[in-house]
């Protein structure tokens, strides 16, 4: 028998004393053995484990566990201060029916070696990790009751030199729940906050053992004030100690106990020590209020029913007849529509349901936006459907013009929330003539949240005149069954509703999206550089790295004005018959070693946050816009990949991976490249001073590389396209702003040839590095997954290409690609830019995975048809591409057998793989938020009166009282009422101008028809309205664009296409809507006016009518 646990192997020198041991059969040397294996095992695991790896092996050899276990206690903790004082912790347990209580005696250990982490230690303890600055004024050591309750004061970087006891820790464990208790942990691993964890109660001179009659309360806080007198004599009185508590009794006892050591309530502590720091007054005071509110009873009558008991809970899910999932609120029916999307199908059940249906908000049972619930599926009597028609995200159930439903669903109620998700939120106080106040006396107020999913939150607070109209973060507290509404605490103030700052605060916070300066303490990691001296390649590094300053043209293609230049490119022909491709990254690995500071507030903030009007970087600047930044002309530090190519097949011969050094000669723009492409004239920056001959050659070797580099990506693309890759559409609209950061422009993207070479230069590295990381390391390696979209999520795409005559296949990549190219319209580009907009809207997201969490099979990469495919190519602005070049610098160093550094564990890089994902979709939707925003700036600078907002849009949806509509030329989509909550309609004149009237709405599959007593309208598909632009202001939630039809024919100011084309777009829609009504007029029969009996002329327009407003027109013009 050899010892093993765990899977872990002891030590070479233990085995080799337990083979002695067992040889000898000595039971001193197997104690030896046994307890040098559990020592071993120890530096990866716990005591306990070491204790019982000890004890294990013993038993094998035939020797004493107790042996064994002392001789192990003694080699763990060797030495006068590391010698464990065993003692007697007696604990009572009630029984499981209350009634029997049995006094449990539990042995504890004391040790005399706990370190106090305190730059101040005279005793010479070994400090680990984070410790307490020595130039502090005080420390703080907070009681068991301040944790509880105040941990957010506690939370604020302002508040430095804190100790939490063990005492605390394991309080807020037990009476605070898992939520806090993390928040507790992640405090204390912040290097930017000045805390440490004291093990009080095993350090042997602050352990206090609890006395007979003694209440935990007042047994927690002696031991607290215990750890705070220890740390003043520890510390030989260097520095003053402060214990904040609640507790007034306790401050009455040892208020004046020890000199150096003072006892103060939380008040007292920031009137005296933070006086000037109001966030954290506001929030103590908002805090005691909320407690306070929390103690008292509201009613007596529950407003919803309580949630069943976790082993009920537990019992169900097992059973299958409860479902465990996310409940997701509709934004747009917040209050009548939520789903819950299960995580794992029940195997109980005969028809297993992956979304359930909960209808209003006493189904939903207090459980909030984002929270882990359970459900129980009702009858299917009472299944209901979700809503089809349009809502504005109103209070209403229903949107403007009726109620219908998809077939019913399955819907269930909320019985249990297993986790609150909850986060903070950004409410507006409403002013006092419209808010909706619980008690004016006691300034209890209802507060709109900013996120229309989540309810009312009611908070107390003194302040509400300073705090009426202003976006304000708060934290919710509780939600008791006997409430209509959560509780919840203010945290601090945004600033007043409508103004810039404060709505782009607003979007980040609603993100969890924080982006604090970085640190002095993170800023002086990085090396220097300055206009004066700047920063210059190390000589000593050269060697190691593959020199191509002098051999290799390299240059960049950014948007215009990019200073985190991550990427350039190279191509070269080398002997006969071969081409080289170059892709050289900044090397940023080489900068931000692995757990610095930076490295650790990059893994946090694991992206770059781009707005409309600024970024948040995810590095300093001086590495993303300097030293890492591949700016043209300097030398820099790269990851680069070369390939060489068949000249002719451009088949791969070799592949070359490693660091470089590098000097970018060119650092172009996206539409100078293009013109180089296209043979217009271009003026290169970096050759305005070359001299006019030296000047031609090198223009022209710049544009032999880039129709060389076009030519390579377009056979890559060729290859994709061949395997089933997918072109998609997606709407990128930019904010144009002035020097004063006001909105001029909404400018689109225009789609060159040189985006697509630059970006499948970016996949073909992307797809090679990710072969080579997940052959090094199969089980921890970082790939990038996307998964096949589920067939249920193309029926829009597929039902309105068969509207418009196209087939869609969607069985495989391949198939929707081929279908999407076939589905062009001659007279209507926008048709197919649509339907790859619906195609792409109905993908699922990709998204980063450890290889050691899923199989081969999952690799694929659907939208690219590529096995295999990370990042690696954006290092400065996403954290998942710093990882990836660790990867493979430690595959490199695989391969050439040198010792290479710890990469992270399955477990670990999969952990880390869920936190980036929830980082770039905040990161995704905060640049979709902003962008938005800027457009409501947009147009409100613009009169929506005047025909300067009209704009030409085309319908993509149907719904039951309207359209949603798309305007290529800012990229907006919105909703256009055909019939609003009045139940008018909207109805076409002799022009097609739009007006409201009383009528009917019908809706068909692929078009809406209005009827009334002037005529009749239809809104088809892909058919082209003129619709008037103006903005949704509201005081609570995000400004919304507001379309409303003007004329059911295409605006006729768009200039993006041919007029030549419009009008023949105009006539079609017009044969076809003349067509129909002729169509529907002889199922009805006739019903002609006198005008039409006598004179057989129609309402529709006709040319007489047209020669009377002409000359109408020509008579104003003469009068005039």
């Amino acid at each position: 028998m050899t010892p093993r646990h765990a899977g872990i192997r002891p030590s070479h020198a233990a085995l080799t004393c337990w083979v002695q041991a067992k040889a000898e059969g000595g039971s001193s040397q197997s104690a030896d053995a046994a307890a040098a294996c559990g020592t071993y095992i120890l530096s990866g695991g716990s005591t306990s484990c070491g204790l019982r790896v000890a004890a294990e092996i013993a038993v094998a050899l035939g020797t004493s566990r107790d042996a064994a276990s002392r001789k192990f206690t003694n080699s763990r903790f060797s030495g006068d201060s590391m010698k464990l004082t065993k003692t007697q912790r007696i604990v009572h347990l009630r029984g499981s029916k209350g009634r029997k209580v049995v006094r449990v005696v539990r042995e504890h250990y004391l040790r005399r070696d706990v370190p106090c982490r305190s730059e101040l230690c005279v005793e010479g303890c070994s400090h680990e990790g984070k410790v307490l600055a020595a130039g502090l004024t005080h420390y703080l050591v907070p009681d068991v009751n301040v944790v509880l309750d105040f941990l957010e004061v506690l939370e604020l970087r302002e508040v430095q030199g804190v100790i939490f006891t063990q005492t605390s820790s394991q309080t807020l464990l037990q009476s605070g729940g898992r939520r806090l208790y993390n928040r507790l942990q992640t405090l204390l691993k912040d290097p930017l906050h000045n805390c440490v964890l004291f093990a009080n109660e095993f350090q042997e001179k602050s352990y206090c053992p609890r006395e007979r009659g003694e209440s935990q309360e007042r047994w927690q806080t002696r031991c607290v004030y215990s750890a705070a007198a220890w740390y003043h004599e520890h510390l030989a009185g260097q520095m003053d100690i402060v214990m904040v508590t609640e507790d007034k009794e306790a401050i009455a006892q040892y208020g004046s106990q020890t000199s150096g050591v003072y006892v103060i309530s939380l008040q007292d502590y920031l009137q005296n020590f933070l006086l000037d720091l109001q966030p954290a007054h506001l929030l103590y005071t908002s805090l005691r209020q909320a407690l306070r509110e929390r103690k008292e009873s509201e009613s007596s009558e529950r407003e919803y029913p309580e949630h069943l008991p976790a082993h009920i809970l537990d019992a169900g899910l097992k059973s299958g007849r409860f479902i465990q999932g996310t409940l997701n609120v509709n934004k747009h029916r917040a209050q009548a529509e939520a789903t819950v999307s299960a995580e794992v199908p029940s195997s109980k059940t005969s028809d297993p349901c992956r979304e359930v249906l909960v209808v209003g908000t006493k189904y939903r049972n207090r459980a909030v936006h984002g929270d882990l619930v359970v459900v129980e599926i009702l009858p299917k009597s009472e299944w209901r459907g979700k809503l089809t028609t349009l809502s504005d995200g109103g209070e209403a159930n229903e949107g403007p013009g009726g109620a219908g439903e998809t077939p019913p669903m399955a819907t269930g109620r909320v019985i249990g929330v297993l986790q609150r998700n909850w986060r903070d939120y950004v409410v507006t106080f409403p002013s006092r003539d419209s808010g909706p106040f619980q008690s004016r006396s006691s300034q209890r107020i209802l507060t709109v949240p900013w996120d229309r999913r989540i309810p009312k939150i009611r908070i107390s607070t003194q302040q509400f005149d300073t705090l009426k109209d202003h976006r304000v973060v708060v934290r919710l507290d509780s939600w008791e069954s006997s409430s209509q509404y959560p509780n919840g605490h203010t945290v601090r103030v945004l600033g007043r509703a409508g103004e810039l700052e404060t709505e782009v605060q607003t979007i980040l916070i609603e993100n969890c999206v924080q982006v604090a300066p970085f640190s002095e303490a993170q800023l002086k990691e990085m090396p220097v550089s300055s206009p004066e001296r700047p920063w210059s390649v190390d000589p000593s590094e050269v060697p190691g790295r593959r020199d191509l300053r002098e051999t290799h043209l390299v240059f960049s293609i950014d948007p215009l004005g990019c200073e985190d230049v991550d990427d350039t490119l190279s191509v070269r022909r080398l002997r006969e018959g071969l081409l080289e491709l170059g892709v050289h990254i900044a090397d940023v690995t080489h900068f931000v070693k692995e757990g610095s500071l930076t490295d650790l507030e990059a893994r946090s903030r694991a992206t770059t946050y781009y707005l409309a009007d600024r970024r948040f970087d995810m590095l300093p600047a001086v590495l993303s816009a300097d030293v890492c930044s591949l700016l043209g002309g300097v030398d820099r530090y790269a990851m680069s990949v070369l390939w060489e190519l068949d000249a002719t097949t451009l088949a791969v011969r070799s592949v070359w991976f490693g660091r470089t050094v590098i000097r970018s000669s060119y650092q172009l723009h996206y539409e100078l490249a293009q013109d180089l492409l296209n043979g217009k004239p271009a003026e290169v920056p970096e050759l305005t001073r070359v001299c006019p001959g030296d000047r031609e050659a090198k223009l022209t070797e710049l544009r032999q590389s880039l129709e060389m580099l076009t030519h390579v990506a377009r056979h890559l693309r060729a290859q994709r396209d061949h395997e089933g890759a997918l072109e998609l559409e997606g709407v990128e609209v930019r904010a144009q702003l002035d020097e004063q950061r006001n909105i001029t422009a909404l400018v689109p993207r225009q789609p060159l040839e040189v985006h697509e070479t630059v970006a499948e230069c970016m996949i073909y590295a992307n797809h090679w590095v990710a072969r080579k990381i997940q052959e090094a390391f199969p089980h921890q390696a970082l790939l990038r997954h996307h998964p096949p979209p589920r067939q249920h999520f193309f029926k829009q795409l597929v039902d309105s290409a068969e509207a418009r005559g196209f087939k869609i296949d969607t069985r495989s990549n391949k198939e929707l690609a081929d279908s999407l190219d076939r589905a062009v319209d001659p007279t209507d580009p926008l048709v197919n830019r649509i339907l790859r907009m619906m195609a792409t809207h109905a993908m699922s997201q990709a998204q980063y995975c450890s290889t050691g969490f899923n199989s081969p099979d999952h690799f694929h990469h659907y939208g690219l048809a590529l096995d295999r495919y990370t990042h690696f190519t954006s290092p400065i602005r996403r954290y998942a591409d710093v990882l990836v070049h660790r990867l493979l610098t430690a595959a490199l160093d695989v391969e050439t057998g040198r010792n290479h550094a710890k990469v992270l564990t399955n477990r670990e890089l999969e952990d880390l793989a869920h936190h980036i994902n929830v980082k770039n979709r905040a990161a995704q939707q905060v640049q979709k938020l902003s962008t938005e925003l800027f457009q409501c700036l947009f147009f409100k600078e613009r009169d929506p009166a005047l025909n300067q907002n009209c704009e030409d849009g085309i319908i993509y949806a149907i719904r039951d009282n309207g359209v949603l509509v798309f305007i290529p030329r800012f990229g907006v989509k919105a909703p256009v009422y055909l019939k609003n909550k009045e139940g008018l309609v909207v109805t076409t004149g002799r022009d097609e101008s739009c007006e409201w009237q009383a009528g009917t709405l019908r809706r068909y599959a692929d078009h809406v028809r209005t009827e009334s007593v002037s005529g009749s309208a239809t809104f088809r598909l892909f058919d082209h309205i003129t619709v008037r632009v103006s903005v949704q202001s509201s005081t609570y939630h995000s400004d919304s664009l507001r379309l409303d039809v003007v004329r059911n024919l295409p605006h006729l100011a768009d200039t993006s296409e041919p007029s030549s084309l419009q009008g023949r777009k105009q006539l079609v829609q017009e044969v076809v809507r003349l067509a129909e009504e002729a169509s529907q007029q002889k199922d009805r029969g006739p019903e002609l006016s006198r005008e039409e009996r006598e004179f057989r002329q129609s309402r529709a327009p006709n040319l007489y009518l047209l020669l009377e407003e002409i000359r109408e027109l020509a008579l104003a013009e003469v009068q005039s």
